[in-house]
């Protein structure tokens, strides 16, 4: 559980004789600050709440039980819609992953949902037998198995947690725009942020090579390094912030080639802008297209476009032409460089 993580308990309910830990459905100043450092990838890895059975409002037996995953993001958005509401949520152990991984993964699935059902003893907490999961956990749930083994009913609610009000007020009944799953230009840019952050040991190898390319150590040295990381560090930032934002009309399927084209057009200009030759186009269309090709193939696992086998085959298949593609073209910008091509 993450430092801090139970300022969100605001007090308790009694039921079935136990006490239960009421949560609050206002984000706190350091629930926002949390948001923010985790889409910067810090301390993401352990941003997470316990397991088990919590309280929003002032619930009864009679109140619709939530599912959500114990990665805190998730936690907090799912409580945050539930303002107004009087329910319980049913916290399950993804290790501290998100819904849609989760349950890609095979954390929010079926087997945790059993044991984490039988574990709070929910059927003494509650006199229905229906239990609503968050629809993008679907790939990882069996609710025929579920039923059979717990005597619980699950239900998938909205795609997103803000319309569970509306969902509820409908008689617990989606309409069409509540299943639809978009990925808007706000959505994909939002996990930009954590992918430049962790694609930093491709942006460390660009400043490198820029150095290297940039030597010997005299008065020109410095514009010449700043020439060469215009292009190969600004190829990093195209492939984590410009991709995600130009993902629908880029050509191709494969996440691999849309990054492809992408990497190569940046190169191109960037290096006819820095550099004013063919023979520096040329290299930097090679590093570039094999640079924003690798950071592109990170957004599968964020994209609606992608299904996890796809993206296995994806990064086997794409692997070895981005790195045949990044040494030739490294390989060429040292050779205008020394040959002054």
């Amino acid at each position: 559980m993450s430092k801090g993580c139970c300022e969100f308990v605001t007090g308790s309910v009694v039921a079935d004789g136990r006490s239960i830990p009421t949560v609050s459905t206002r984000l706190s100043p350091r629930d926002i600050a949390g948001t923010w450092k985790v889409r910067w990838n810090i301390g993401r890895d352990h941003y997470s709440v316990a397991p088990g059975l919590y309280a929003v409002g002032a619930p009864t037996g009679e109140s619709p039980v939530f599912v959500s995953a114990n990665y805190k993001l998730s936690f907090d958005v799912l409580r945050q819609a539930l303002n107004g509401v009087d329910g319980w949520i049913l916290v399950l152990d993804t290790k501290g992953i998100n819904v849609w991984c989760a349950a890609g993964k095979g954390t929010f699935g079926t087997r945790e949902l059993e044991q984490r059902i039988a574990g709070v003893g929910l059927e003494r907490i509650v006199t229905h037998r229906v239990v609503i999961a968050p629809q993008l956990g679907a790939p990882g749930v069996s609710a025929p198995h579920v039923r059979e083994a717990t005597g619980f009913r699950v239900k998938f609610g909205p795609v997103r947690a803000k319309d569970i009000p509306a969902y509820l007020a409908a008689g617990q009944k989606k309409d069409e725009e509540m299943r639809r799953v978009r990925f808007r230009l706000t959505d994909r840019i939002t996990v930009a942020p954590v992918e430049l952050v962790q694609g930093w040991p491709v942006l460390l190898g660009a400043v490198l090579v820029a150095m290297a390319l940039g030597l010997p150590l005299d008065a020109g040295f410095l514009s010449r390094c700043l020439s060469y990381a215009l292009s190969l560090v600004g190829a990093v930032i195209v492939g984590t912030i410009l991709f995600p934002a130009l993902l629908p009309i880029l050509p191709f399927r494969a996440f691999a080639l849309k990054g492809a084209v992408l990497g190569a057009v940046w190169g191109v200009v960037s290096a006819l802008v820095a550099h004013g030759t063919l023979a520096g186009g040329a290299a930097m269309a090679l590093a570039g297209a094999a640079v924003v090709s690798f950071a592109g193939m990170n957004f599968t696992g964020t994209s609606t476009f992608t299904c996890q086998p796809g993206a296995e085959l994806e990064v086997k298949v794409a692997l070895i032409p981005q790195i045949a593609g990044g040494v030739l073209g490294v390989g060429l910008l040292a050779a205008t460089r020394i040959f002054g091509l």
